[in-house]
């Protein structure tokens, strides 16, 4: 910022126009003098004198002020141009030096600035190059715009791939990696055989870069995350079997031990309990692992189509529950085993939730494309933990839960391209329903 006294442009032109009329009266006069009686020849003569006198001062003033404007045009270019490394100097303290001030300070705010972008630019440059995910962005031709380290690695033995042909490269890459782009759209492929298996998950999206199509191409390796999954999901049903196991089998271990025992001492009145108690725990443990395999196994739905009223009232036979509203009339094309299944495991859920018993209620209805078969209760609900996992293989908050039945329904739905949602009722409950594509 400039300090001390400071003139005006409009002040020191007005000193100029008064410093020529006042030495343009003096010259008149002295003319006047010099030339009696000839008024008009001594203004003409001081006219002509002080004229070539005046554009001297004038242009002579004006000069540093073209040069000022002269520089201020060439930093102006030089910003648009992305030089913000000028700065200009005005040694007057005029509305000019306060331009200049302020021209400066942009400058500095500019430079401040790219400075600032550059550094995320290298930052961002730094993070997206060493993403151990490969991105390609591809132009509308089909030019490969950037590539970063990961694809170099994965599709060019770690060349440059800019420049090149999105054709050119996948010509050389895996046949499934050019079978899953052809495609189109997300999903997962795998490379290679056995051991040496690599699973990748591929996903894309188009957007417009500087007015033109663009598209990236996201490749993200998940051989060693899902091998992490697998071994997790492994250990959590070895705990679960061998909880099960040693729930049923300990019991039986010691009723046997005990009924030999009676046995050897002739007493028998206990026997037929000892033997029904290790029958129960027989079964029991008979249903669990017919679960497990039924899991497992699930095969490929046999569709058919099914009548609903027919189909309901066999459902009721087995578990009790209320149908809200009125069946569609059009019937649905599942196949009838597992779709009872399914709904079998969802209302005996509805029943041990606490609810009770006359709120269980099954709903259908039928929507633009799907039919929606909700199994309503009002039990508690489920926590936002509880709904995150709930549908995950294995997880129950039962003492004695198996974690099977959600997901069954889940394996059932998706079986049948459809899929299942969890939500907590508004009263307290909640509502899970299978929606199902109808052909």
């Amino acid at each position: 910022m400039r300090s001390g006294r400071r003139f005006s442009l409009a002040g020191r032109f007005a000193a100029w126009v008064a410093a020529l009329l006042l030495a343009a009266i003096v010259l008149v006069v002295a003319l006047d003098r010099a030339l009696p009686g000839s008024p008009w020849l001594a203004g003409s003569l001081a006219g002509l004198l002080l004229l070539p006198l005046g554009i001297v001062i004038v242009r002579r003033q004006l000069r540093p002020m073209l040069s000022l404007f002269r520089a201020l045009a060439g930093t102006v270019g030089s910003y648009r141009d992305g030089d913000f490394s000028f700065g200009l100097a005005w040694p007057r303290n005029d509305e000019l030096g306060e331009l200049v001030d302020a021209h400066n300070a942009l400058g500095d705010v500019l430079r401040d600035q790219r400075l600032g972008l550059v550094q995320r630019e290298l930052l961002l440059d730094t993070m997206v190059q060493n993403t151990p995910v490969a991105m390609l962005l591809v132009a509308e031709a089909g030019a490969i715009v950037y590539g970063n380290l990961a694809a170099r690695q994965l599709l060019h033995q770690g060349r440059r791939l800019e420049g090149h042909a999105l054709a050119d490269v996948l010509a050389q890459a895996a046949a499934p990696l050019r079978e899953a782009i052809a495609r189109g759209g997300d999903g997962l492929f795998s490379v290679g055989e056995d051991d040496e298996e690599e699973v990748y998950h591929l996903a894309r999206r188009r957007f417009r870069l500087n007015g033109r199509g663009h598209e990236l191409l996201l490749l993200r390796q998940l051989t060693v995350e899902l091998r992490r999954q697998e071994v997790q999901t492994w250990k959590k049903v070895i705990r679960v079997i061998s909880h099960e196991l040693n729930n049923s089998l300990a019991p039986v271990a010691s009723l046997a031990h005990s009924g030999a025992e009676l046995l050897r001492r002739g007493q028998t009145a206990r026997l037929p309990e000892i033997l029904g108690t290790i029958e129960e725990r027989a079964r029991h443990l008979e249903g669990f692992i017919r679960g497990y395999a039924r899991f497992a196994k699930l095969p490929a739905p046999r569709l058919e189509g099914v009548a609903w009223r027919e189909f309901v009232a066999r459902l009721a036979t087995q578990i009790p529950f209320a149908v809200e509203g009125a069946l569609p009339e059009e019937p649905l094309r599942v196949d009838p085993a597992q779709l009872e299944q399914a709904l079998l495991n969802l209302l005996k859920n509805a029943h041990e939730s606490g609810s009770v018993a006359d709120e269980v209620k099954l709903v259908v209805r039928r929507g633009a494309g799907v039919v929606r078969i909700e199994v309503l209760d009002r039990g508690p609900g489920m926590s936002e933990a509880v709904l995150t996992n709930a549908l995950v293989p294995f997880y129950s908050t039962k003492r004695s839960g198996t974690g099977l039945g959600l997901a069954l329904a889940r394996e059932i739905a998706e079986a049948h391209g459809g899929r299942i949602a969890l939500n907590n009722r508004d009263g307290g409950g909640l509502s899970v329903a299978l929606v199902l594509p109808v052909e």
